[in-house]
């Protein structure tokens, strides 16, 4: 089981705003589990906090604006990369601006200060959103998708195309989260010079320059007008007929542009609350795309507070009937658990094979039988016993007895055919052989009943 991290100490940072040229502190912290990513804008009155969630968002023109009762905070993606890049769960962030830096306009300089404060894991466990079919999103008029496959780990395809002579098709690559600091943190943002105009026009990249961003000149204007861009954005007068790349710096990597467009989905999906489990594809992503798919995720997660656990039939059990057996005082036709698939430091996965021979179809209902619910409440106490017996010495000496049931929801009928994945996780630690727990019971990917127990662990006479 895979722990909830956070940052060993707090780092600060200072560098301009790219839209709004203001020299700007920004300062990340440690938080407690649980906490997730929150943003405080310590130079606004009662220091206002915002959560970095994709519903927060209110703007994705040239990059990633959250705002809430008012307070906005923009271009928060490159920053928001590299806390996901190493795995950080819980971190909270004080800046005395309406933005981040820009610094460099990548993620080097975060990743670099990461590495130098160190990482800790925490106790509770990290809560991942696990892709288990094909999700996708595109949008007809750009050209733009993202799909997100089922995989075992986080990955992430790139592929841009622009209609530029200089910048064309790249693609770029991230196999593991562990390539980010060496092969993408430090690839840049760019920007065409067709686009600056429009962008001034707009009030933005008043901090732009080529020390914060790649600038591509490949479409032929006039001299004056070229003359007069280089002079707003603070560049040397260029040669209209000199297509290319206009930097102070070389480009990092033969493919940057790709490689950075990979960094603001990090940083966007980051916005979703946990970690992926899944592989990304994505055709000419933008801000855009990237905030409609983890508006889509938000809203899944929103809609099933915690994931059916993965079932996979053919990987040998934990514990078998046989073991469960030798824990459980319980037999036909009371005993409701027929294997467990999985236990962490904190819960358990067993599955319930319903069967049209159960005992209880014989009267619950002769001519639509559906599994009682006290059953199912009973299967899901049965399962938490067996987390619970597990972490004493000599559990076949133990029983466990309710002595309370809170909560209990049941949201879809079980019948015959049906199986049950039961998942128990303790809600606080064991104290003096009282244990609370909240259970949940899935089929499919379809919650069918939840509840909350209180049980009592008693050595058997």
């Amino acid at each position: 089981m895979q722990k909830q991290k956070t940052l060993a100490k707090s780092f600060s940072m200072q560098g301009k705003g790219l839209h709004t040229g203001l020299d700007i502190q920004i300062t990340f912290n440690p938080a407690p589990e649980n906490h997730g990513y929150k943003i405080k804008r310590v130079d606004l009155e009662g220091e206002p906090v915002i959560n970095a969630l994709a519903e927060n968002v209110a703007s994705t023109q040239r990059g990633t604006v959250l705002s809430k009762n008012g307070i906005q905070i923009s271009t928060v993606e490159h920053a928001m990369a590299a806390l996901y890049a190493y795995e950080i769960d819980n971190c909270l962030i004080e800046v005395n601006a309406p933005e981040f830096p820009i610094l460099d306009g990548s993620s080097c300089f975060f990743s670099e200060e990461i590495q130098k404060s160190g990482i800790v894991e925490q106790n509770a466990p990290k809560d991942f959103y696990i892709v288990k079919h094909k999700i996708e999103v595109k949008d007809e008029e750009t050209g733009s998708s993202l799909i997100i496959l089922p995989d075992e780990k986080f990955s992430v395809n790139v592929l841009i195309s622009f209609d530029s002579p200089v910048l064309s098709n790249q693609f770029a690559t991230l196999n593991d989260l562990s390539e980010f600091p060496e092969e993408i943190a430090a690839s840049r943002t760019f920007v065409f010079v067709r686009e600056v105009e429009m962008l001034r026009q707009n009030n933005l990249i008043k901090g732009g320059d080529l020390d914060n961003a790649i600038v591509i000149y490949d479409q032929k204007m006039p001299q004056e007008t070229l003359d007069r861009l280089a002079d707003e954005v603070g560049i040397p007068h260029l040669n209209v007929h000199e297509l290319g790349y206009i930097n102070n710096k070389p480009l990092v990597f033969d493919n940057e542009p790709a490689r950075h467009k990979l960094i603001d989905i990090l940083g966007d999906l980051a916005l979703i609350g946990k970690p992926i489990r899944g592989r990304i594809i994505a055709t000419r992503p933008g801000h855009k795309i990237n905030n409609q798919l983890a508006c889509m995720i938000r809203k899944d997660i929103k809609l099933n507070e915690v994931q059916a656990p993965i079932y996979d039939p053919n990987v040998a059990p934990l514990m078998d009937i046989n073991r469960i057996r030798e824990l459980l005082p319980h037999r036909y036709p009371f005993l409701l658990v027929d294997k467990i698939i999985e236990i962490g430091g904190n819960y358990i996965v067993g599955v319930k094979n319903i069967t049209t021979n159960e005992p209880f179809f014989t009267g619950h209902f002769p001519q639509e039988p559906v599994t009682p619910g006290v059953l199912l409440v009973e299967a899901m106490a049965q399962t938490g016993g067996l987390l619970v017996l597990n972490s004493v010495d000599e559990p076949e000496r133990y029983s466990t007895y309710f002595m309370k049931i809170d909560g209990v929801k049941f949201r879809q009928k079980v019948v015959p055919g049906d199986t049950l994945i039961l998942r128990l996780e303790l809600l606080a630690p064991i104290r003096r052989g009282i244990s609370t727990m909240k259970g949940y019971i899935f089929v499919g990917d379809k919650l069918v009943c939840e509840a909350e127990f209180m049980a009592q662990i008693i050595k058997n006479k």
